[in-house]
This record gives C-alpha cells, sequence and structure tokens, in this order.
C-alpha cells in the first residue's frame, strides 16, 4: 500500500531560508505565527495527515460513495470519523477571520497544510476545501446577516459549503445558465434549476451544507451580466441558528468517475429552493470568482500534491526493485540483480518529479505570501503588487502545476513497471486522481486564454512588467557570485524567452485572435518554466546563505542545489521550445476545415 511522508523539512527551509516569515511579524496573522509555532503546527498536522488520512486514500477509492434512495450519501468507510477527527482539532479554524471564531493564522502557513491534505488523501481533502471556498465568498461578499448566520459554523467546519456552477449544458460558459431565483418579496428568493459535478454536494459529515449557487433571477440581462450569488442551504437556519426545516435541494445521482471516488461528485436538482442573495444582484460571477480563484490555487496544489505522493513511493520502489545490472558496472555485487535506481532513465523521470515539486511548491508559497500581504501590508504599493501577483500568477499555479503533476504521476507509475498498472499497488490512484485537476475549476486551455487574453495586459501589463523587473533587480543583485552564475544565467534566458513571447502577442494577439488562441498554452508554459527558474535561484541563493551561515555539514543544502542545476539542464530548455511554438502563429494550427479532421 503506498505510504506518504510530509516534507517538513521542505517546509522549513522555504518559511525560513527563503521567505524569512518571521521578517512581518510586525503584520495581522504573522504576528501570532512565528516560525516554531507555525512548526509545531504543521508537525500536528503530519500526524493526521500520515497517520489518518493517508491510510484511507485507498479505502475512499475502492469504495467509492453510495447515494440512497433517499438522496442522502454515505462517505466512504472512515471518511465521516476522519472528518470529526479533523473538526475536534480546529482545523477548519486554521486562517480563518477571528471575529467568526477562526485562529487568523496567514495563509501561506494554510497552504502548507493543505498540500499535506491533498498528498495524503485528495478525494477525502476536497470536502473542507470546498467549505474554505464558500466561507471566503460569504466572508468577502455577504452581508452582515448573512456572515452572522453562516460563517461560525463554517469557521468551525459543524457545516460545510459547496460552489455550484456547472449545468449539464452550460460549463465554462457560465452565462448560459437556466438556473432561476424567484424574489419573494420578503428577502428570499426561490431557486429552481440542476447543476452538475458539485463537489462534496452531498455527504454525511455534517448536519448541514452551505451551497454557493449562481442562478439568473427573473427578468435580469442575458449572458455573464445577469448572474447572481445565492446562499442555499441544504436545512434552513432559523434566526436563533437552529436547524430548520429541510430545503428544496436533492442530490439526484452520483457520478462515476475516473478518479477522487471518495469524494462525492454530486448531481444536485433544485425546485424552489429558498436561497439568499450573497452580494449584488447581477454581479455573481465577480462574487463567485472569490471561491473559483481560491478553488484555482486549491487544484494546483493538489497537482503538487499528486506528484509529490507518487514520487515518493516511486522513489522507495526504484530503491527497493531490483532489475537488472547498472551500466558502468555492479552496485549490488551481492545481490542477483542492481535496485533499479541506478538506471539513468529511472533518475530522469525521478528527478524531473523532484525538480519539478520542489520549485513549484516554493512558487504556490510566494505566490500565498503575496495572497497574505494583499491583506495585511499597510503600505499601498505592497498591496498592489500583491493584488497584481495573485491575479497574473493563478491560472499559471492552477494549469503548469497540474500539467506537470499529471506527468510526474504518470511517470511514476512508470518507475513500477508492470506493477505500476496493478492496483494493489496504488500507483493508478494518484494518476486517475490527478487528471481532474487539469479539467475542473476552469480547465487549463481556459488557464492559459486568462493569462493572455486578461491578465497578461491588465493595467497596462503593470503585473508582468512588475515580474520583469523583479527578476532582473535579482540578476543584477546577484550577478557576481560565481557560484550562482549558473541560476542568475539562466533566469537572464528564461526571463528574455518569456518577455520575447509577451512582446510577440501584444504585436499579434490583437490583430488576429486566433494566434493569442493558438499561443496561450505554450506562453502559459514558458511562464511556468520561467517562474519556476526564479523559484530556483531563489532557493540556490538561499542554500549557498545557508551552508555559508553554519549550514555546510547539512547534505540537505548540497542536494537542494544538485537539484537546482538538474533543472537548469534538463528542464529550463524546454523554455526555448515553447517560445518557438507560441511564435509559430495561427496558420498552421488553424490550416485544416473543419471537415478535414
Amino acid at each position: 500500500m503506498p505510504t506518504y511522508k510530509a516534507p517538513l523539512r521542505e517546509y522549513r527551509f522555504l518559511l525560513k531560508d527563503v521567505l524569512d516569515i518571521d521578517r512581518f511579524s510586525n503584520l495581522p496573522g504573522f504576528s501570532d505565527a512565528p516560525l516554531d509555532v507555525v512548526e509545531q503546527i504543521l508537525e500536528e498536522g503530519a500526524k493526521f495527515c500520515e497517520g489518518v488520512l493517508a491510510p484511507l486514500n485507498k479505502v475512499g477509492d475502492e469504495h467509492g460513495c453510495k447515494r440512497r434512495d433517499d438522496g442522502s450519501v454515505t462517505t466512504p468507510p472512515g471518511f465521516k470519523e476522519a472528518y470529526k477527527q479533523f473538526v475536534d482539532a480546529g482545523w477548519p479554524a486554521l486562517s480563518c477571520d477571528p471575529a467568526y471564531g477562526g485562529q487568523g493564522m496567514p495563509h501561506l502557513v494554510a497552504l502548507a497544510w493543505n498540500e499535506m491534505v491533498a498528498s495524503a488523501n485528495m478525494a477525502w481533502g476536497m470536502y473542507p476545501g470546498l467549505s474554505h471556498g464558500a466561507y471566503e465568498a460569504i466572508h468577502q461578499h455577504g452581508s452582515d446577516e448573512l456572515k452572522k448566520r453562516y460563517l461560525p459554523k463554517l469557521v468551525t467546519g459543524e457545516w460545510t459549503g459547496t460552489m455550484n456552477l456547472t449545468e449539464p449544458h452550460a460549463g465554462t460558459d457560465v452565462g448560459m445558465l437556466r438556473t432561476k431565483a424567484i424574489p419573494q418579496g420578503d428577502g428570499t428568493y426561490r431557486v429552481t434549476g440542476q447543476k452538475i459535478f458539485i463537489s462534496a454536494g452531498e455527504h454525511d459529515f455534517a448536519e448541514n451544507i452551505i451551497h454557493l449557487v449562481i442562478a439568473r433571477i427573473e427578468g435580469a440581462p442575458a449572458g455573464t451580466k445577469g448572474i447572481s450569488l445565492f446562499i442555499v442551504p441544504k436545512f434552513l437556519v432559523n434566526d436563533d441558528g437552529s436547524l430548520g426545516k429541510r430545503n428544496g435541494v436533492v442530490c439526484g445521482k452520483i457520478e462515476e468517475k475516473m478518479g477522487i471516488h471518495g469524494n462525492s461528485t454530486c448531481v444536485l436538482n433544485y425546485d424552489d429552493a429558498v436561497g439568499y442573495l450573497c452580494g449584488v444582484e447581477n454581479k455573481g460571477l465577480a462574487a463567485m470568482f472569490t471561491m473559483m480563484n481560491v478553488a484555482r490555487l486549491g487544484v494546483g496544489l493538489q497537482g503538487l500534491s499528486q506528484s509529490e505522493v507518487s514520487y515518493q513511493n516511486a522513489v522507495a520502489y526504484a530503491k527497493d526493485r531490483l532489475q537488472g545490472r547498472s551500466l558502468t558496472g555492479k552496485k549490488n555485487p551481492d545481490g542477483p540483480a542492481d535496485p533499479i535506481v541506478v538506471h539513468p532513465d529511472i533518475r530522469r523521470m525521478l528527478m524531473d518529479a523532484k525538480a519539478f515539486n520542489e520549485a513549484a511548491r516554493a512558487f504556490a508559497f510566494w505566490t500565498a505570501l503575496y495572497g497574505d500581504l494583499l491583506h495585511s501590508s499597510p503600505d499601498e504599493k505592497v498591496r498592489e503588487k500583491a493584488d497584481d501577483y495573485m491575479a497574473l500568477m493563478t491560472p499559471v499555479i492552477k494549469s503548469f502545476l497540474t500539467d506537470g503533476g499529471y506527468k510526474n504521476a504518470t511517470n511514476a507509475q512508470q518507475v513500477y513497471g508492470g506493477h505500476g498498472y496493478i492496483e494493489e499497488q496504488g500507483m493508478s490512484q494518484f494518476v486517475r486522481d490527478a487528471r481532474i485537476t487539469m479539467i475542473y475549476e476552469g480547465a487549463n486551455g481556459i488557464q492559459a486564454l486568462d493569462l493572455v487574453g486578461r491578465k497578461l495586459g491588465a493595467n497596462s501589463g503593470r503585473a508582468v512588467f512588475s515580474f520583469f523587473n523583479e527578476i532582473d533587480e535579482f540578476a543584477h543583485a546577484n550577478e557576481d557570485s560565481a557560484e550562482l552564475k549558473p541560476f542568475v544565467e539562466g533566469l537572464k534566458t528564461a526571463k528574455a524567452q518569456l518577455q520575447d513571447g509577451a512582446m510577440w502577442l501584444m504585436q499579434n494577439g490583437m490583430s488576429n485572435f486566433d494566434n493569442a488562441g493558438a499561443a496561450s498554452h505554450d506562453f502559459l508554459d514558458l511562464f511556468g518554466v520561467t517562474a519556476l527558474t526564479y523559484m530556483w535561484a531563489l532557493m540556490a541563493k538561499a542554500a549557498l546563505t545557508a551552508k555559508a551561515n553554519g549550514g555546510g555539514s547539512d547534505p540537505f543544502y548540497d542536494t537542494k542545489l544538485a537539484t537546482g542545476r538538474y533543472f537548469l539542464a534538463r528542464v529550463l530548455p524546454e523554455a526555448g521550445a515553447h517560445l518557438a511554438k507560441l511564435k509559430s502563429g495561427a496558420e498552421p494550427v488553424m490550416a485544416l476545415a473543419a471537415e478535414q479532421f
């Protein structure tokens, strides 16, 4: 059975050596989260993830969720009990607002916690993950009355939440939705329609589920301009906070899926359900994006998580499995064969994953830190940059980390050879679970279009030019370091290629929108490679500094530098290929007429 070990040493390196979170101790959230406290929190979280959630991962895959005739859903054995432990320990409140019972920890800390949860049991982690997205949407857009009524129980985890966008005929094009909301004259609405693919839509974890539903109020404009957001609880909530009668929402079906079997992905039928407007009428899509952006960062983290856990198991197998002899002579002369970890092609797959995992985690942490600064920094310029970066990096994290996560999960399965194809080993679950991350919360092709069509040119390109300037400043400040030179030169190369790609899009994308569409995927990948190259430069500098300050005897830092050099040699060259492909434009992509396919 697969195992999981939380990468606590990696977390310490990022939080202490790379990001130096203690320098923000004067800011809200960080003032209560010195590094030693954060490490204690993550150590306790690791025990829960390794000891409780990870053993249930295969259980969830094998048993799945069961729908009863009355529409209620039973989750896999052990899932409900694990959720009770999670709630009793106070984990749902980790980064929530203290005004509603939260602990107020930085989102950066919650990110590390969420990676552990998703690595240990991705399907289980989606239940509290969706709840936190609902919390964020209500916290940002709900009235004081709605916040008072729903947030405290979401914060404790006594209630859970969902996000309801997709309909059978309307996926990405949400403006085509048919779910309607009829005002009742008393401040409530009657919501009727059907939503599909609703993760954690019905289950036995909690006594109430708070659905966030987009619908069109009667008479509202067509398309996305007429969408409103509603809170539709499974059970109505009385004025005193107690639960009232069952609302008109029921699970009509559980989807049969390729993976994440332990999560109840539901068809939800709304029939005159009582709903409450959350935010401004006809501005629901903007409010829902609060939840979607939280979810997109979380999905990017899921991609990393499946890469990490599959890598860990592939490494263990490669060290244990005896097969063939090393090309340069026996490495296990007393055994019948050498462990497969001696073979260069096995090393290639393992090193690809290791180099990706460490830089992708740094990228997610670095971005999450800006998310905290957006809400806590007193400096308006810092908040502006943080806001720009959160918008710019979100589609990159969602897409690049999930594409890479799936690739590495399949490579980890490949390390096992034929045994990787056998369910007993558990590797196929990582592949199957990882596959959805490239699709939901906005398919990766949509993320690329969002990056090119909206984020790149926003505010006259302020965000991307700020990123370019930050890279230039780092390169200039470190260009005299002989030890850092390979990382600085690699970063200069990647940045120049990304800038070249951005300029090509600015010159050719507007004259022919198909040029932008055809180039978008490769531009996002080019951006991802550049971002990870920057992360490796930051980590290399941190490792060299730690070695110079007394950490020279710790092999962790030498391993870190060797992994970074692998990235420069074997991954960075992909940036040039992405640039060449995006600059080929739309002509080769659009050359065939539809009937020629």
